[in-house]
């Protein structure tokens, strides 16, 4: 095997920072500078129009408890291994954020928190942010389910029988996934699965649970709020059940973090279509909470992936997986 001097070993991960955190300043420049759909004219008028530093500073502290949700959570699934202070964890989470950037669905961010630990940790680490992300995903396609059953109910974008045939195959989906689950492929099973989440403390997986429900009720009053802020004046049940099924949706489609909002915004201007909201508007707050929720923690991460340092074997934790 080639060694790598230590020097050369040093500037090899100070070049990987740069590259990381320049990619990632790259895109967002590039996402806000060329989206010939976003109008500022008609933002800065609006703007102007509704300015209010007490609402500035009330969606920016949603944005806060967005991320600081998503960092109690961590901080409370690594607890199983050790324990880590909420700035800890806040390095980790940000850091990886943006690691994950530009990688698809954030797969990135898997790698960029093993990075944070001892090596042998890695698969540990990897498989408590799947449980931490799975939790998420499980709560986007709840809340996202109903709300997209809400809104059917009003505009009946689709019949009444697809959703019931939509809803039986899920049902039938569940079923069989549970009937072959000691089939083993490469060693992993969805038995084996189920037993190393099993092996993680009920207060933990409840914890995990009520800050991701606070997590999801956070960023979709958010969405909401600015709605509000953008004078579209709709039933509240009827526009939370729109965001609940934009993010249904959307989230179901593989895509990258730098791309999130266009994704998300598509989406959206159908679904607010329906409801008869100009396109624009529904495009600058799509950016905007990609701003808010992506960009922001981002510019903050950076500082972590920049500042960050190789765990050394006599640096890691204890094994308790």
């Amino acid at each position: 095997m080639i060694s790598i001097p230590h020097k050369a070993k040093q500037f090899l991960v100070l070049l990987i920072k740069v590259l990381i955190v320049g990619g990632a300043f790259y895109f967002i420049y590039n996402q806000l500078a060329n989206n010939d759909k976003l109008d500022w004219q008609k933002f800065i008028v609006l703007f102007q129009k509704n300015q209010s530093i007490s609402g500035i500073i009330f969606i920016l502290s949603l944005s806060v408890l967005n991320r600081y949700f998503e960092i109690l959570k961590w901080q409370n699934l690594v607890s199983f291994l050790h324990k880590i202070s909420v700035g800890e964890a806040t390095k980790q989470v940000l850091g990886a954020l943006t690691a994950g950037l530009f990688t698809p669905n954030g797969v990135g961010e898997y790698a960029g928190k093993a990075l944070f630990f001892e090596k042998s940790n890695a698969k540990k680490i990897i498989f408590l942010n799947l449980i931490c992300n799975g939790i998420q995903m499980i709560l986007t396609i709840i809340f996202g389910f109903f709300g997209l059953i809400y809104f059917n109910s009003l505009y009946h974008v689709i019949t009444t029988k697809t959703v019931l045939v939509v809803f039986g195959i899920l049902i039938l989906l569940f079923i069989l996934l549970f009937s072959v689950k000691k089939i083993t492929i490469k060693g992993y099973s969805l038995e084996k699965l189920i037993h190393k989440i099993n092996e993680i403390p009920k207060s933990i997986h409840q914890k995990n649970i009520f800050l991701g429900i606070c997590r999801y009720i956070v960023f979709s009053h958010q969405y909401y709020f600015l709605f509000l802020a953008f004078d579209v004046d709709l039933p509240y049940l009827t526009l939370l059940a729109t965001i609940t099924s934009v993010y249904f949706l959307a989230s179901s489609l593989p895509t990258f973090q730098f791309l999130d909002f266009a994704v998300k915004g598509s989406v959206a201007v159908y679904f607010f279509g329906i409801l008869g909201v100009n396109e624009w508007i529904v495009i600058f707050i799509s950016t905007l909470m990609w701003f808010l929720n992506v960009v922001l923690p981002v510019a903050i991460g950076s500082y972590y992936v920049l500042n960050f340092k190789i765990i050394t074997p006599l640096e890691g934790t204890g094994d308790k997986i």
